[in-house]
């Protein structure tokens, strides 16, 4: 959450000339409905259980670059299904460059709900900490702050 994982990966496509698909922008889209929303109206097992078939659905695509949530692969299976279906990239930061990001971004993140700014990095760096197991499955780790896109697209082509 809060990575650039769709920004980078719009920059990333552009630069492979590749589709690209932000699956949090077409489940909105398909629902009509944002997550924030979604997830107060509904909660968060079904969003995740809707996500899941949407990236099934899109890791059929070919040439397309795919920005998932940040959640997306600790469900289920998720991660063998990313992994399996083609390159897969994480955007690692430490909690405290998340933080950072996380405070001056605008977009209402649901699970940021109710935290307060002195909570948020202790909330952050427990959350990452459960999910890093899933994001270090990925076939390539960017770290944003210090590598350069073009050394990671010449690693994927």
């Amino acid at each position: 959450m809060g990575s650039g994982k769709s920004g980078l990966g719009r920059k990333l496509s552009g630069m492979l000339q590749f589709d690209f698909i932000d699956l949090d922008e077409m489940f909105e889209e398909r629902y009509r409905i944002s997550i924030p929303d979604f997830f107060e109206k509904y909660g968060e097992e079904y969003f995740r259980k809707i996500e899941r078939e949407l990236l099934i659905e899109t890791t059929e695509k070919k040439r397309t670059v795919i920005s998932t949530g940040g959640g997306t692969p600790c469900y289920k299976d998720n991660m063998e299904i990313i992994v399996k279906a083609g390159i897969s990239v994480y955007l690692r930061y430490t909690p405290a460059e998340l933080t950072e990001r996380l405070k001056n971004i605008k977009k209402q993140r649901p699970l940021l709900k109710g935290k307060d700014p002195a909570g948020l990095s202790d909330w952050i760096a427990h959350h990452l900490e459960e999910r890093e197991k899933f994001y270090l499955l990925a076939s390539h780790v960017f770290y944003p702050l210090a590598d350069d896109l073009s050394q990671l697209v010449l690693k994927l082509i």
